[in-house]
């Protein structure tokens, strides 16, 4: 009698062990983020926006292919905040079929935080509402500050606090910082460029921030250190699409950043090239959210 259990028992647990499986596998990838990173825009000497274009078309066909959640913008899409500038990205931006959390650059400082606020909205056509130039996107295993200049690309004192505030209540949960531009001297190429308020420095030092996110510079990623760690945090420049100032404006190559950060804390960063459906090998990034 018992020998004829046996197979019905088995049948049981097998098919208790594949319904665990097909529910942790959700909560597994629940459990990871990927987002874009777009960098500067700011064209000139013509209002226009056709690498912008091709990167969103890009990530919108990377989101078809593999789970991306949504796209960050660090700042200085709009040269000098010109509503001719703000009308023609928007369209091009209302393209993406992801949430884009943008944050302002010193270019948007050329005009209010209002209008950035109303083109920011405008983009995302109602997938998500930006309420303030500042905020915190907060996920299970990792938060994300995005930090938007208080004048140009620096902080007056309320902006240091909100920033040393926000991280210290995300405690011990580890942080990336999105700002416009790093403090200067991080990026050797323009030391003389960046965050100088110098607060900044108990920013860096709460112990749950693991990286910070920056653009700013327009630095040709081919030519430069891009990405580097200096005393336990890591900074990664997002490169502009539209203009290559860094080290020179002979050569732009269009490119934009992918974070793919996974439930054991390793993120992982790669560099698409405009254009290009592949990551480029020789810009790969990797760090870890515990160190």
């Amino acid at each position: 009698m018992y020998p004829r259990l046996l197979p019905v028992l088995l049948a049981f647990f097998v098919s208790i062990a594949l319904s665990a499986c097909t529910m942790l596998a959700p909560n597994s990838q629940a459990n990871t983020i990927r987002f874009a990173v777009l960098g500067d825009a700011e064209p000139k000497p013509k209002p226009e926006f056709p690498n912008v274009e091709a990167a969103v078309q890009d990530v919108n066909r990377l989101a078809r292919r593999q789970k991306v959640d949504f796209v960050l913008g660090v700042g200085d899409i709009a040269h000098k905040g010109t509503l001719l500038q703000y009308d023609n990205v928007t369209p091009v931006l209302q393209e993406l079929s992801l949430p884009l959390y943008p944050i302002m650059g010193n270019e948007e400082h050329g005009s209010t935080v209002e209008r950035f606020l109303e083109y920011a909205n405008l983009w995302n056509n109602g997938k998500v509402e930006i309420k303030s130039p500042s905020y915190v996107l907060e996920h299970e295993n990792v938060a994300i500050v995005m930090a938007s200049p208080d004048f140009g690309r620096d902080f007056n004192d309320s902006g240091i606090a909100w920033m040393v505030t926000q991280i210290e209540a995300l405690n011990p949960k580890p942080v990336l910082l999105v700002v416009h531009g790093a403090q200067v001297g991080i990026y050797p190429e323009r030391a003389d460029k960046g965050i100088k308020h110098s607060g900044f420095a108990d920013v860096i030092a709460q112990p749950n921030l693991a990286a910070v996110i920056s653009g700013d510079l327009h630095m040709d990623m081919d030519r430069v250190v891009h990405s580097k760690q200096i005393n336990g945090v890591h900074y990664l420049h997002i490169p502009a699409l539209e203009r290559t100032k860094i080290p020179d404006s002979s050569r732009h190559n269009p490119m934009f950043r992918v974070f793919n950060v996974q439930s054991d804390g390793t993120v992982a960063v790669d560099t698409y090239q405009v254009g290009i459906p592949e990551p480029l090998p020789r810009h790969a990034y990797q760090f870890d959210l515990r160190l």
